[in-house]
């Protein structure tokens, strides 16, 4: 979502120095690894830090004409977050998009296992009675591709800036969203 529907608004260095965590671990990870007690205190920081980036999320280039392709053509749609639901649903709103997504087909971190773990894609295939063959993942981060490719996937990697530094986990990478309708036509 945030980096792929949304444009990246998210500074994960800074993030992890106010929550005192770790730089070379990814945010949950880092909150994990912390005593019950501080976690919870992380976890308390850091909904209200995702909230305020929530609150001001913009729709990435190209979002809103493949969500519409996606609607007009009868496609399933989900998201699949590390983020939580009220962030994930916040996210939506503020970058007017919540209307696109069925709320059972937006997978935060509190429904399944974060992303590389794919159990929310199974999640969503289940929901839609679809195969691995039938779905493709598309993502900004190592994350996503991973998730995609655990769960048998096809995947896509959106990178604006063109630099494809997680290239080796796509099966194809575009700049914007606009360019997957290349790739799915």
């Amino acid at each position: 979502m945030d980096g792929t529907l949304t444009h990246a608004v998210h500074d994960f260095p800074t993030i992890k120095r106010e929550l005192g965590l770790p730089l070379d671990l990814d945010i949950l990870t880092g909150i994990s690894l912390l005593s019950e007690e501080d976690a919870n205190i992380a976890r308390k920081k850091l909904q209200e830090i995702e909230f305020k980036l929530a609150s001001i999320s913009r729709a990435a280039t190209g979002t809103i004409e493949l969500l519409q392709w996606l609607a007009s053509n009868k496609r399933a749609m989900g998201i699949l977050t590390r983020n939580n639901s009220v962030n994930t649903l916040e996210t939506l709103r503020a970058a007017n998009l919540k209307n696109f997504f069925n709320d059972n087909h937006i997978i935060s971190r509190d429904h399944a296992e974060p992303k590389p773990n794919p159990a929310g894609i199974h999640i969503l295939l289940d929901k839609w009675q679809a195969s691995p063959n039938d779905a493709v993942m598309v993502g900004d981060y190592i994350f996503d591709l991973q998730a995609g490719k655990n769960a048998g996937l096809h995947t896509i990697y959106v990178d604006p800036s063109g630099e494809f530094i997680f290239r080796d986990h796509a099966d194809y990478c575009v700049k914007h969203l606009s360019d997957v309708l290349e790739v799915l036509n």
